[in-house]
């Protein structure tokens, strides 16, 4: 693989790709997984590791969520910190969760009574409340700090130039706004971010994308090794690229301990704890601009809505279900850099697909046909995508592949609360450009039907 920069030349390690529709990373079949073992097989990761305090910024999100109760039952003392901007963009969106999602108060709450552990809620706006922040880190004394609060959605980030700058303000001033806090608490707090392989971009490399870092021969022959190029697709993707910049900066300049996970497209609803009992349900989010891609697919097919392919469905993408997000980020904090050492990257994911096959999968499931759409986003048709996923697989993660046997979960879940469905909600909402505003101008919100 070559990039060319700076009359650079960029060389990598890479392997040949693995095209079509086998897995192009270390895997284990969801055939094997199962709510009422994976708790066992969880509890081994950490076996012989000490518990930990840990803060969880965007503790009331979609991997915030059960990542903090996955956390609290592995018996790590477990503080959410959230201001509930999610919550408040359903009421913007005028379209809720697909799941009937309690209030913080109601979640600790119910998690108390099932588990018999107690999980801190302070709601915080980490990118504004600065002192308050700087405070809570002084109290708490946490071992590690991990960051979901950020705006999540890529096309919400496109939507319009408001959304455009809440996405840069809140992100960025937010993860600055962390290192600072930590540094001026004086507490030598691990932060574990949650990033995106968007960070990388979605063209065609020619090999493998390692974890992060990557070889380069400078003018002269000098071999270096350095931080992935950038290639963000979405002002969403820029911000994590941004934050990138930030961990490596504070890093070199006040020795802050960070881990940066490039996570993939995450899927699946429940995990073993939320289906404890029915208050502490994740949120399922279904619509055109926060629904990710294969949830939406499982959507759809369970409702008899033809699945929302956009363009060719050539895009390869990296799916991780949401279990195993929150078993890497425990991973991710028991395996702390050293004070000094560079940025830790990992690639959070379990393996890579192309669009098309999975909308195959789920088509051949529930016997709904693809409808292939203009395409909204600004990106390439077609792309392949080899990535490497072996820090966390050496570090004992055994991740959970697509199947049609965990794809039942998710069906289970819409066939329940289907109801709550508002199918004017379903069709992509959000365009990159103008371009791709008038090629999907045909598309009609209020021609989506459902089965009831």
């Amino acid at each position: 693989m070559k990039f060319f920069f700076l009359l650079a030349t960029v060389t990598s390690t890479a392997t040949a790709f693995t095209t079509g529709f086998a897995p192009s990373v270390v895997t284990k079949s969801a055939s094997a997984f199962s709510f009422t073992l994976n708790a066992e097989a969880a509890a081994a990761t950490t076996n012989g590791t000490d518990k930990k305090k840990v803060i969880i910024l965007g503790g009331d999100g979609f991997c915030g969520w059960p990542t903090s109760l996955y956390l609290s039952d592995q018996g790590h003392d477990v503080v959410i910190v959230d201001n509930l901007s999610r919550r408040n963009i359903d009421t913007e969106l005028g379209c809720d969760s697909l799941t009937p999602i309690q209030s913080p108060a109601v979640r600790v709450q119910a998690w108390k009574e099932v588990s018999g552990k107690d999980i801190k809620f302070v709601n915080l706006d980490v990118a504004k409340e600065y002192d308050l922040l700087v405070q809570l880190i002084k109290e708490e004394q946490p071992d590690s700090i991990v960051h979901f609060a950020e705006q999540r959605a890529a096309p919400y980030s496109m939507k319009d130039s408001k959304c455009k700058r809440y996405t840069v303000d809140n992100n960025v001033s937010g993860s600055n706004n962390l290192c600072c806090a930590v540094i001026d608490s004086d507490v030598d707090a691990h932060i574990v971010h949650l990033g995106t392989m968007g960070v990388y971009g979605y063209g065609t490399s020619g090999g493998e994308i390692p974890e992060g870092y990557i070889d380069v021969i400078l003018p002269g022959g000098r071999e270096q090794n350095i931080l992935h190029p950038a290639y963000p697709g979405s002002v969403y993707h820029a911000t994590k690229c941004l934050d990138a910049l930030l961990w490596q900066f504070y890093q070199k300049n006040d020795n802050l301990r960070v881990t940066d996970l490039h996570q993939g497209i995450v899927w699946g609803t429940n995990t073993p704890q939320t289906i404890r009992d029915e208050r502490l349900v994740n949120r399922f989010d279904y619509d055109g601009d926060y629904g990710t891609v294969l949830n939406r697919f499982l959507m759809q097919g369970a409702m008899g809505v033809p699945l929302t392919v956009y363009g060719t469905g050539g895009q390869t993408r990296a799916f991780i279900h949401v279990t195993d997000t929150a078993r890497c980020i425990e991973i991710a904090i028991n395996n702390p850099p050293n004070a000094g050492e560079r940025v830790e990257i990992f690639n959070q994911i379990a393996e890579t697909r192309r669009v098309r096959d999975v909308a195959e999968m789920v088509a051949k499931q529930t016997g709904v046909e693809a409808n292939f759409l203009p395409n909204p986003r600004q990106e390439a048709a077609e792309n392949e995508l080899d990535v490497s996923n072996k820090k966390f697989c050496n570090l004992g993660l055994d991740p959970i592949t697509l199947d049609e046997e965990l794809f039942s979960e998710v069906t289970e879940v819409v066939n329940k609360y289907k109801h709550r469905c508002d199918p004017t909600k379903i069709l992509p909402a959000s365009f990159w450009n103008k371009k791709r505003a008038e090629e999907c101008a045909t598309l009609d919100p209020s021609s989506v039907k459902v089965e009831v």
